[in-house]
C-alpha cells in the first residue's frame, strides 16, 4: 500500500500517521479534524490535505474511516467508494454489514482496533476478518491480531473500554496519596514508575496473568490484603455485568 487515506483525524488517526512515518506512504487525510490534519502536512511531505472526503477516497488504495460511530451518517453519507479499494473501519459498533449498505459497495471492508501506542508502532492492532494488506499496514504498527468472526471481534472492542478506567484507578491511588501528606508531583512520580515496571512483566508471556499476580504475592502479605478485601469476587462479578452490557451495545446494529 502506498496510498493511504484517512477519513477523521482525532488521536488515533494521528497516531497512524505518526507511527507510518518511517515507512512514509502518501497519507490523504479529510478536512474534519482540519487542525490535528494540518499539524501532520506540515510535519509529513507525504502527508496531504484533501478538500472532502470523497477526495480521500478518491487518491487512497486503503481507507480508514476513524470518525465516531455516531457522525457516520453526515461523514460517509454519498461517498462513492470505486473497485480495488479496501476500507478499513475504526467505527466500534459497527458492522461489516452495515457499513457496506452505507456507502453500497461490497470492496473488501475490515474491522480494526488500534489503540495510541500504534504511534511507537508499540501495539498489537485486533482486525475483522483477516486481510493481508491490512495485515501488513498493522504489523508495521506493532503487530496485527486477525480474528474471523466479528462476535469476538466486538468482544476485543469491549476490553478496549477499560483502559480510562485504569488510568483512573491510578489517579486515585495518586490522590490517596497526596491526601496522606505526599506532594502531589511525588505520588505522580512513583505511582507511574511502580505502573510501568508491571507493563514491563506483561512482556513475560512464559507466565500467566494469574502466575504473574500470585508471583507477585506473598501469603498474608500487603498485596494479598489488597486484593482479597478489595477486588473481591463480587467486584469481579461486577466487572463482567458491565462488560457484558458493553457487549451487547456493540453487537446491536
Amino acid at each position: 500500500m502506498k496510498r493511504i487515506g484517512i477519513i477523521g483525524v482525532g488521536e488515533i488517526g494521528r497516531a497512524i500517521v505518526v507511527g507510518l512515518s518511517e515507512w512514509a506512504p502518501d497519507v490523504f487525510l479529510s478536512p474534519r479534524g482540519a487542525h490535528t490534519a494540518a499539524e501532520l502536512s506540515a510535519a509529513y511531505d507525504n502527508v496531504h490535505v484533501c478538500d472532502d472526503n470523497q477526495a480521500v477516497v478518491d487518491r487512497s488504495e486503503l481507507v480508514v474511516i476513524a470518525v465516531r460511530p455516531y457522525d457516520r451518517q453526515e461523514a460517509l453519507a454519498g461517498l462513492r467508494v470505486d473497485a480495488g479499494t479496501i476500507v478499513v473501519s475504526l467505527m466500534a459498533g459497527v458492522g461489516i454489514d452495515e457499513l457496506r449498505r452505507m456507502l453500497g459497495t461490497d470492496v473488501p471492508v475490515v474491522r480494526a482496533i488500534p489503540l495510541p501506542p500504534v504511534r511507537d508502532r508499540d501495539s498489537v492492532t485486533v482486525t475483522c476478518p483477516s486481510h493481508p494488506e491490512v495485515d501488513a499496514l498493522f504489523e508495521r504498527l506493532g503487530g496485527a491480531l486477525p480474528v474471523e468472526d466479528e462476535a469476538a471481534f466486538n468482544v476485543f472492542s469491549a476490553l478496549t473500554g477499560t483502559l480510562t478506567t485504569h488510568y483512573s484507578y491510578l489517579a486515585t491511588l495518586t490522590s490517596w496519596a497526596v491526601g496522606h501528606g505526599v506532594p502531589d508531583e511525588v505520588a505522580d512520580r512513583y505511582v507511574r514508575s511502580l505502573f510501568q515496571g508491571v507493563g514491563r512483566s506483561l512482556g513475560d508471556e512464559a507466565r500467566s496473568l494469574r502466575q504473574l499476580a500470585a508471583d507477585h504475592e506473598t501469603p498474608n502479605g500487603s498485596n494479598e490484603r489488597v486484593r482479597t478485601t478489595w477486588f473481591t469476587e463480587a467486584n469481579s462479578a461486577a466487572l463482567g455485568e458491565v462488560l457484558d452490557d458493553l457487549l451487547a451495545r456493540l453487537r446491536q446494529p
